[in-house]
């Protein structure tokens, strides 16, 4: 009956040993992975946060954009506007009508001339613009894959 007892006693305290030793992994591995959650919570939150910021810079390149486009536009537009004003009061006193068509030849050609000029510029506006304003963002998808890439090695 003492052999019995004591291999019970034995096997008790195994039992016991084994449950002391299964709660502590349990608890060391809630803890690594209680601090990997929120080491990820913390990358996710600052990717957001970087994410706004690049945004903005976004937002305000465009904005940039548009106000030199807009400006850039606007003067084309009265200068032309000034332009065809001055061919219209030279044509109302030319003295033949030989004349009048090398004047309107000539302001046609000067025309088409500053017209492609001015669509050059504006080609060159927008292009630089939407440069400007796609790099943050493509700054942020790179960090989004390496927030993915993280995540999934961890």
């Amino acid at each position: 009956m003492a052999t019995k007892a004591k291999t019970t006693a034995e096997k008790t305290i195994g039992a016991a040993e084994g449950i002391e030793s299964a709660f502590k992994n349990g608890t060391e591995a809630f803890k690594n992975s209680f601090e990997s959650a929120a080491k990820n919570y913390d990358k996710f939150f600052s990717y957001g946060r970087d994410s706004v910021e690049a945004y903005f810079k976004a937002a305000n390149a465009a904005g940039k954009g548009v106000e030199t486009l807009n400006s850039e536009l606007y003067a084309f537009s009265k200068q032309s506007l000034e332009d065809s004003m001055a061919i219209a009061k030279s044509l109302m006193g030319t003295k033949s009508v030989h004349e009048a068509l090398e004047l309107q030849t000539d302001f046609a050609k000067t025309a088409f001339d500053a017209y492609v000029g001015e669509m050059t510029k504006v080609g060159e506006i927008v292009a630089s613009t939407a440069k400007e304003a796609i790099e943050p963002l493509q700054a942020r998808y790179q960090a989004w894959v390496e927030v993915v890439q993280s995540a999934k090695a961890a």
